[in-house]
């Protein structure tokens, strides 16, 4: 097995280099976060300084960065990945939007290097258990040789060569997560005003034709409980969204409820701050109408 390097080593990028570990990968990692890598140097990961030295230590890196600026950054930046010696092939596990993925992708073309664009979606919990969803565009070639490895995450969705469309692909996902807590919240903060259990309400939804992410798996594990702790900040899911909708505009898409979304996520963030969680959506409209939802 060829050594692999990881650059981003925090909620998602941990668990899934801890999957690369499990399968007999080599791994030379970096974050900026010595104590993230503490627990995977102890497994046999080595550790290095810099990006641009895990790029001069391993023919395939992996990136799994939380903002497109981070992710330009460390791959064209000073000690970026681009500097490296070694690296042949490059693949971003971040949600940056389909504009940064074409700016590297470029700037990988050009010293040489397969740049991979590889969203992943299924949140701490799938990366842990190798079952998130793997969206993949890069050429096919390369695609066919980097699978085996991408399928120690999860499953994998091949969308094509074009440099950002896997990033498409993942933008319209983390639209419809968001959108899914919007409106059951709603739905959900009207029957319980009304007289209605919370738990009951969202039991009847989910046997009936109204079930969704939120109601299957968000509500029971961390709304109904009030522990608002699903694993995903609220402010990665508000800059998804922005990018979903600048995008969509761009392209000549009207989102009139994606528009709504984002400004639902943009009051969550000012009043519970960037790193709560997107759970705390509930909370918004817990406030606003006056009641709570939860497990009696």
């Amino acid at each position: 097995m060829v050594t692999l390097g990881f650059v981003g080593v925090g909620r998602m990028g941990g668990p899934m280099v801890s999957r690369l570990l499990d399968a007999g990968h080599s791994l030379v990692i970096f974050d900026t976060s010595a104590e993230a890598m503490k627990p995977l140097a102890d497994r046999g990961a080595s550790v290095v300084s810099s990006a641009e030295e895990v790029a001069s230590g391993a023919e395939l890196v992996f990136l799994s960065l939380p903002m497109p600026a981070v992710v330009q950054a460390v791959c064209l930046g000073e000690k970026g990945v681009l500097r490296g010696t070694r690296a042949r092939t490059l693949v971003d596990l971040s949600t940056t939007g389909p504009s940064v993925a074409g700016v590297v992708a470029r700037a990988c073309a050009d010293r040489g290097v397969s740049w991979v664009d590889c969203p992943v979606s299924g949140g701490v919990g799938g990366a842990k258990a190798g079952t998130l969803a793997v969206m993949v565009s890069c050429a096919e070639s390369t695609f066919r040789e980097i699978d085996p490895i991408l399928k120690t995450f999860g499953r994998t969705f091949y969308v094509g060569s074009k440099p950002g469309l896997a990033q498409i692909a993942k933008l319209a996902n983390n639209l419809l997560a968001a959108a899914a807590i919007v409106v059951s919240s709603e739905a959900v903060a009207m029957g319980v005003k009304a007289g209605l259990d919370a738990k009951v309400l969202i039991d009847i939804i989910n046997a009936g034709s109204g079930r969704n992410s939120a109601t299957q798996d968000k509500f029971p594990k961390a709304i109904l409980p009030g522990t608002f702790d699903f694993g995903f900040a609220t402010g990665l899911s508000y800059k998804d969204v922005r990018l979903c909708v600048d995008e969509a505009e761009a392209l000549g898409v009207p989102m009139v409820a994606g528009g709504v979304i984002r400004q639902m996520l943009a009051v969550t963030q000012a009043k519970y701050g960037a790193d709560s969680d997107f759970t705390s959506i509930a909370k918004v409209i817990e406030e606003w109408a006056g009641v709570q939802m939860r497990s009696t």
